[in-house]
């Protein structure tokens, strides 16, 4: 199928050869041209026809921001990752960039002491990243080799149970997945959320203030002691686990800054681990768009504790990494496009609302039923 193909953008001339040397290290990688500016970028995409481009956040001329738009007009399917500092402005122009369509992002690492470290740490962060968002189709998600086949079979039939919290993890593609999800959650929602997206520190409290700003639940960037408390949703802070806990009455966030998992902190199999320890049968996982397995390990202690879990299909997601793996485990009750993904939350936490069984008819993986005028999609 040939090299992935890579036009490098930033006005550096440094971080032009850093880049490329980190990318042109592996050999399903080729950089096909570089451009100091916006104007010189938008002119090599129509000549280079390149798989994807990494573009600068903040360049002289046209902004990072501009390049991005003209590009998401010229060429909306092509992907685009930013290179961003680890700065309050960074982050806010990230978020900003994210919000208006770059499949993904990487932070330009600081004080690494030499330019090898630093190429070494660009391509251990970029090299995957540009391979998951030009990943061919290659069918199912393969399973993850520690995970049993015992589960396969496990998620055909669906047990309507209370739900008390909903979890969610998502990495690439999350921030917008998000946005499109928290939205739509009503304001009288009955359980408290709480959230993992992969992102380092700066970048999740901007990313929850965003998202406060857009849906009518309360969105806040999570701290130690917070009581999780219905209508209200939670985003674990970069470079902490977040985990719940149980005093009293009363359930908590907690903090710590254990190893990483999935080399993630935070990581999703973290907090879906410590939500089924907590809540058992009466907890909903729901995993969304994202690179990797992060997540199939949560999902399986949900599961076997009793309680849920759903993921965004393949069609919808940037990467279906996440979502797949966990899908390919066996471990999801239902697998929907991510406009539905609101609409099936909500139907399984207001089910213990309900007066009858027969306002809500459960769907099975795969059946395709309809119920209350809304499709479950799930395979």
């Amino acid at each position: 199928m040939g090299n992935i193909r890579v036009l490098v953008v930033d006005d550096s001339v440094v971080i032009r050869k850093v880049l490329s040397e980190a990318l042109t290290t592996d050999p399903g990688i080729e950089v096909v041209g570089t451009a100091a500016d916006g104007a010189i970028a938008l002119s090599k995409i129509g000549i280079l026809q390149p798989d994807l481009v990494t573009l600068d956040v903040e360049m002289p001329g046209k902004s990072g921001l501009e390049v991005l738009g003209e590009i998401r007009r010229s060429h909306p399917k092509l992907p685009v990752i930013m290179f961003s500092t680890l700065t309050e402005r960074g982050a806010a122009v990230t978020i900003e960039a994210l919000s208006l369509g770059a499949s993904d992002y990487v932070t330009k690492p600081s004080n690494t002491g030499s330019v090898e470290m630093t190429r070494a740490r660009i391509q251990m962060e970029l090299v995957p990243k540009v391979k998951a968002l030009c990943q061919r189709s290659t069918g199912s998600a393969p399973l993850p080799k520690a995970v049993s086949r015992a589960h396969v079979s496990s998620a055909t039939a669906h047990v309507q149970r209370r739900v008390d919290v909903i979890a969610i993890g998502c990495s690439t593609g999350g921030p917008n997945a998000l946005a499109s999800v928290l939205p739509m959650i009503p304001k009288d929602f009955p359980v408290p959320i709480v959230i993992v997206q992969h992102m380092p520190p700066l970048f999740t409290r901007l990313l929850a203030e965003r998202l406060g700003k857009q849906a009518s639940i309360t969105v806040r960037e999570g701290t130690e002691g917070n009581v999780l408390r219905s209508g209200e949703a939670w985003i674990a802070p970069g470079d902490y686990h977040m985990t719940v806990a149980r005093e009293e009455k009363a359930v908590r966030l907690s903090m710590n800054k254990e190893a990483p998992q999935n080399s993630c902190r935070p990581a999703v199999d973290v907090l879906f681990a410590s939500v089924a320890k907590v809540y058992g049968p009466n907890a909903l996982a729901v995993v969304l768009t994202g690179m990797g397995s992060d997540g199939v390990r949560g999902a399986e202690c949900v599961r076997e504790a009793g309680g849920q879990v759903i993921v965004q299909d393949e069609a919808s997601s940037v990467v279906w990494g996440m979502p797949g793996q966990v899908a390919a485990a066996g471990l999801a009750e239902a697998i929907c496009p991510l406009e539905k993904i609101a609409d099936e939350i909500e139907r399984r936490a207001n089910w213990n609302r309900r007066s009858t069984a027969k306002e809500w008819s459960p769907t099975p993986t795969g059946s395709g039923t309809e119920s209350s005028n809304r499709k479950t999609y799930a395979r």
